[in-house]
This record gives structure tokens, C-alpha cells and sequence, in this order.
């Protein structure tokens, strides 16, 4: 399934692959790479509420504030919540990274492998192979209750929107 034009990269619409997550569905369970390259699939996180946010790479100046935030910001809220970062870097690259910014709350996991989590998403760039810039809060039985998918990649999501969205949950 291909979605064109819910995402611009500088102005330039792109192409999404994969079929929309929508509020209210169970969650298709995914399997992405650890940075120790061992898998890891949505289920590993049973009974958590999940914060999931899609990143095109670690290594971009929105994408470095994005993860300080949400480690710093949103840690505090609960034991029960779980904060997970996919992008397609390289699990080496993201454990660098989180070693080079004291990153120790949130899970790095990635999907350059096969693409699962951006196909069972929809966030997966057709053109850049790339994920969309996104945010998906699941309850704690993988209901999506929350998703912001950000109309140009090269901005930031909405974090008061997305926190708030949170906290409901987590009530």
C-alpha cells in the first residue's frame, strides 16, 4: 500500500509505504534489531505502555533534540511506560550515539533490516528508505491510542500534543 503526499522532505511530497496505523487498533507486532543485534519484537514490551517514536536518523539536529526530550521529559511519568526510538541507522550507529548523550531511558532499536516496523506502520519512506517522522503511544495491550504522523520530516513533532496524549494513557 503506498500513501503519497502525507509527507514532504523540504517541500517535496513523498511516498509512504505500508498501511496506516489508526487510533483504536491492536498494534501489528513488529520485529527490529537491538544495539547489540539481537531481535526484538513489540511483544518484548507486554504490559508496558509504549511510546514509539519513528526517526529518519539519530545523527540529525531534530531528531538529537527529539530523543533529550522524550529521555529527559517523558521518563519521569511512569515505571509502566516503555520510550522506544526506531530509525534505520545501524545498530552500532545508535549505540554510539546514545553513549556519546547519556541516552539510558530510551530503547534505540532498528529497522534497516527489513523494513518491518515502517511497512506495519506506514511510516516507511519509498524514496528515501527512511522512516517518517512519527509518533505512536500504545496501550498497555498494544491499542494504538496516539498518532502523530509530522507532515515534513525535517520538523519536529508536536511535544505538548504527544505528552499530553501520554498522560491520558497513563491514567
Amino acid at each position: 500500500m503506498e500513501r503519497e503526499s502525507v509527507v514532504k522532505v523540504k517541500g517535496n511530497p513523498v511516498t509512504l509505504l505500508g498501511e496506516e496505523a489508526k487510533l483504536d487498533q491492536k498494534a501489528q507486532d513488529f520485529k527490529v534489531l537491538n544495539t547489540n543485534m539481537e531481535e526484538v519484537l513489540l511483544s518484548s514490551f507486554k504490559n508496558k505502555i509504549k511510546l514509539i517514536a519513528s526517526v529518519p536518523s539519530l545523527d540529525t539536529p531534530v531528531c538529537d533534540l527529539e530523543i533529550k526530550r522524550f529521555n529527559d521529559e517523558a521518563s519521569k511519568l511512569s515505571k509502566d511506560l516503555v520510550i522506544i526510538f526506531i530509525s534505520m541507522d545501524l545498530p552500532f550507529a545508535q549505540k554510539r550515539f546514545c553513549q556519546a548523550n547519556d541516552i539510558k531511558i530510551v530503547k534505540t532499536l532498528s529497522d534497516h533490516r527489513s523494513a518491518d516496523f515502517g511497512q506495519k506502520f506506514g511510516v516507511l519512506i519509498k524514496e528515501l528508505r527512511l522512516l517518517a517522522r512519527a509518533i505512536f503511544i500504545l496501550d498497555k495491550n498494544d491499542i494504538i491510542k496516539y498518532v502523530q504522523v509530522v507532515p515534513e520530516l525535517t520538523s519536529p513533532p508536536d511535544y505538548e500534543a504527544a505528552l499530553g496524549a501520554l498522560k491520558s494513557v497513563i491514567k
